[in-house]
């Protein structure tokens, strides 16, 4: 309400429901304050569920248990001068987020429980009063001091089918968490996920760090990025794509261990897998080779999967997914052996490979060679293949234009991608360091940009520059952390692991 009095309205789409309950909000308004700001719950539903639920109601009346309680009415059941209700808090432990407040006219006073009897689903309310137990053995609060907090205008959906709708679910996400605690569960998953990597990262020495989002050139991954423009500079500015070179850039500068854990951005398709907008961590160790990144990237995931879940042996769309044995290395060639149906020789034959995939209905372009003809028939047939945790290795340097070329094969690079359920987790490699080389390789992508490849990458001379200072040898990796929080909560897509995932703006077309 302004201080003319007029009521606003948020969205013009009020219902019965809606208008009422802002009847009652603007009775409230005339009686004080209507939106008190001084109640301060000492208790949470989990912590007290765990500490004194074990406890017969004998005991625990003898303990005399005072306690102060918030959060959100989600049932109410009046029973002439006695009621229930069930307060849902912002608990994040395993008892439990909701508590049984028993509330008698006696004990709150004749004018107290009959505005209650007027409160409704969804309103925030503040609780003082004793522990005990129900006649059912349920833990409750018998409650002494009764506060509205904050009225609801809106209400909750159904409690027994909850939001229905999916992209109702994501677009509102805020009241998916009210409603569905398996959606809590995620994102608490996710939280501890994320927390226990940062302090495995620090434990094994590595600084985290924080890089630009803004880049005057976007580097670090063949994607495509989002534009703006920068007023005060006057220039055009890119949303990044990755950190990889403003990381290594800190190795050239002495830090031997580096990590960061952000957004990264690219304007491509939306699916259950990909969202332009998501998150990653990019970790580089100097004196580190691609094999020493697996053994490392092979015990980060396997370590917040304990964390997250107590355990390595997950389940995903119903099958097993067990991250405690080593996991597979193979190289692209190898990998067509082993799930493509050829042989040693059909897979190092380019005219079977290029048959194979136009029998696939993928035409591969004249100037492929073997590597990248092999690298096309794994993309086609064996990628979704790869369920239990696989690197595949020996990338050709055709697709790797940031990795070090093996000194026994320079058609392949010192790089690996990390496959768990059919998709891509990880991305490492042995950097390129040679400045020289990297220059070349840089000038062969702007010339792929000029032909109209929009995802090849910019010449970044100042890259360039501080590689010709000297990076000493260097080993890094990116893990897509939405996909690993998708595996670990059993989620079918990105947008059920992102609090607010990108959407078609609302009401568009």
């Amino acid at each position: 309400m302004n201080e003319a009095g007029q009521s606003f309205v948020s969205i013009a789409d009020d219902t019965p429901l809606i208008a009422e309950r802002r009847e009652k909000l603007a009775a409230i308004r005339r009686q004080g304050v209507a939106f008190p700001n001084d109640f301060k719950p000492t208790h949470h539903a989990d912590e007290l569920l765990r500490q004194y639920d074990p406890l017969s109601g004998d005991e625990l009346a003898a303990l005399d248990v005072k306690v102060s309680v918030g959060g959100r009415m989600m049932l109410k059941r009046v029973m002439g001068k006695a009621a229930f209700c069930t307060l849902q808090d912002g608990s994040m432990g395993p008892a439990g987020s909701r508590i049984q407040l028993f509330l008698t006219q006696d004990a709150l006073g004749v004018e107290l429980y009959a505005a209650f009897k007027h409160w409704d689903l969804g309103d925030i309310i503040g609780c003082e009063g004793t522990l005990f137990k129900t006649r059912t053995g349920e833990l409750s609060v018998r409650a002494s001091v009764l506060r509205l907090l904050t009225k609801s205008l809106r209400p909750l959906p159904d409690k027994f089918h909850g939001m229905t709708d999916q992209e109702q679910k994501y677009r509102q996400r805020y009241v998916d968490l009210i409603t569905d605690e398996g959606a809590r569960a995620r994102f608490v998953a996710r939280s501890k996920a994320v927390s226990s990597i940062r302090q495995f990262m620090v434990e094994h020495h590595f600084i985290e760090v924080e890089t630009p989002m803004l880049h005057p050139i976007p580097g670090g991954a063949n994607a495509k990025p989002f534009v703006t423009h920068h007023n005060a500079l006057d220039q055009q500015m890119f949303l990044r794509i990755a950190p990889e070179l403003y990381l290594k850039r800190l190795i050239v500068g002495g830090f031997e261990r580096v990590f960061e854990i952000n957004r990264s951005f690219r304007n491509e398709g939306i699916s259950v897998r990909h969202n332009p907008e998501f998150t990653m961590m990019e970790f580089y160790a100097a004196y580190w080779n691609h094999h020493d990144l697996m053994d490392y990237t092979e015990a980060v995931l396997r370590h917040a999967a304990r964390q997250a879940t107590g355990s390595a042996s997950l389940t995903y769309a119903g099958r097993p997914v067990d991250l405690d044995p080593p996991f597979v290395r193979l190289t692209v060639r190898d990998s067509l052996v082993a799930h493509a149906g050829l042989n040693h020789v059909e897979a190092n034959d380019a005219e079977v490979l290029r048959t194979r995939l136009k029998t696939l209905g993928h035409e591969a372009p004249l100037h492929w060679r073997l590597p990248e003809l092999q690298f096309g028939l794994f993309e086609a047939v064996v990628e979704e293949q790869l369920w239990q945790p696989t690197f595949i290795i020996d990338y050709p340097v055709e697709v790797s234009p940031l990795a070090r070329a093996s000194d026994t094969d320079p058609s392949v690079t010192e790089r690996f991608e990390l496959f768990i359920t059919g998709r891509e987790f990880a991305n490492g490699f042995s950097e390129l360091n040679d400045a020289e080389d990297q220059a070349a390789r840089f000038l062969a992508q702007a010339a792929n940009k000029e032909a109209g490849d929009e995802e090849a990458m910019y010449y970044d001379a100042d890259f360039i520059r501080a590689l010709e200072y000297g990076m000493p040898p260097t080993g890094g990796c990116g893990i897509g952390l939405d996909r690993l929080m998708m595996l670990l909560t059993d989620s079918q897509s990105i947008r059920d692991v992102i609090l607010f995932p990108s959407l078609r703006k609302e009401g568009g077309t």
